[in-house]
């Protein structure tokens, strides 16, 4: 399938300076479409940036469908890392007559290029694109793990089917969609004044993660293993702080700070796991001398960083470079594994399967961190292996 018909050309000629790139300037080393598609036979990608110009459904930040090309700008002026780039720019996939047929378009992007092994840089629009972002993998005949990074839930209480997708109500067809091919759902960042006792029910119910704000204060390393764990990951602008990142009708003063955000793209990069991510609900309209532009632009460039950094100590694979520690719990119900990667210090959890027979046999191993072990060898079961157990059953 030609990707071509799906986007429309960006003009290089808007974001090169005068005096043209550096060499050692992104905007030198992208193949971006111009005149020609970036041809995915002829050379081989490893990151595809795709701009998705659609905002109908974003609740309250229409403009943000200008996002693209904004950070486009701010993107190709950053110099390179240690590494050989291989990015291509696809282009902007244009607001179809319907929206769902924005949808469909990039429902079938994704999925062409996951089966590519090409990652996904997704700049929209409106966060509602995580949808669209998810059903890209409908096909690839496995479950997946979605991690979100946001304030909110966007998650419609009253569980209607019928009701339509917005940056809002997007979890709820997320989670409503047949056939089901959802594992995991994460949120990062939750902001407890913004999410109802209601929401946190229902993903206490499903055995889902939900990790406050406050959690990852001086301590942004805790959200590591979530991450390692993503398949997808949405980030939606409103988690950065409004003094961060004010470009976003719906920005408000708490938040991760910039430096945070950053991090956190970085830790995504370096997921040998993650095939494609999302950055959604930026709004030009609101922003101040392009600040929440260059912010967006660097945390590309930490998940550029990241990726080209990645150490691929998973699958976990040769043995002799992982050392196996077991720990028994108070009531000897389990004996838990745990497995640590002696090229990163990384930790997985083993977590049994009830049914030998499961789907879901790649989940048989849970990125986890050092303090699981820890509350393991005290006799006490990790709440992470407790929900995954659930989820296998």
């Amino acid at each position: 399938m030609s990707l071509i018909d799906f986007f429309s050309p960006i003009d290089v000629q808007q974001l090169t300076p005068p005096h043209g790139f550096l060499t050692s300037q992104l905007g030198a080393h992208i193949k971006a479409f111009e005149t020609k598609f970036p041809d995915q036979e002829e050379e081989a990608f490893d990151l595809a940036i795709i701009g998705v110009a659609e905002d109908r459904r974003a609740i309250a930040n229409q403009g943000c469908a200008l996002a693209p090309d904004h950070v486009r700008e701010k993107l190709y002026s950053l110099h390179r890392g240690d590494y050989l780039l291989r990015i291509a720019d696809f282009g902007n996939i244009q607001a179809g007559e319907r929206i769902s047929d924005t949808y469909a378009a990039l429902k079938i992007v994704v999925e062409e290029l996951i089966k590519k092994n090409i990652i996904p840089i997704i700049i929209g629009g409106g966060q509602d694109l995580t949808y669209a972002q998810f059903q890209g993998y409908e096909k690839l005949e496995q479950k997946v793990d979605l991690v979100v990074i946001d304030s909110h839930f966007d998650l419609d209480e009253s569980i209607e089917n019928e009701s339509e997708t917005t940056s809002q109500t997007y979890l709820t067809k997320i989670l409503l969609h047949q056939p089901n091919y959802l594992f995991n759902y994460s949120n990062i960042g939750y902001q407890t004044y913004f999410v109802s006792q209601d929401s946190l029910k229902v993903m206490d119910k499903l055995y889902f993660d939900s990790y406050r704000l406050g959690l990852f204060t001086g301590k942004t390393d805790q959200a590591e293993p979530v991450i390692r764990n993503a398949d997808l990951l949405s980030f939606d602008i409103s988690a950065v702080r409004s003094s961060d990142a004010a470009a976003n009708a719906n920005a408000t003063p708490n938040g991760f700070y910039g430096e945070e955000a950053c991090q956190l793209c970085r830790y995504a990069g370096m997921s040998d796991k993650l095939s494609s991510i999302g950055f959604y609900e930026f709004n030009p309209a609101y922003d101040q001398n392009g600040q929440t532009a260059m912010l967006l632009a660097q945390m590309i460039w930490y998940f550029i960083d990241g990726f080209y950094n990645r150490k691929k100590d998973f699958p976990l694979q040769p043995k002799s470079s992982y050392v196996t520690y077991r720990a028994s719990l108070n009531d000897d119900s389990y004996e838990l594994v745990f497995i640590k990667s002696k090229k990163t210090d990384r930790w997985w959890m083993q977590v049994p399967y009830p049914n030998t027979k499961s789907v879901n046999e790649r989940f048989h191993l849970v990125p986890c961190r050092y303090e699981d072990y820890l509350l393991a060898i005290e006799g006490e079961m990790p709440d992470l292996w407790w929900r995954t157990f659930q989820k296998l059953s």
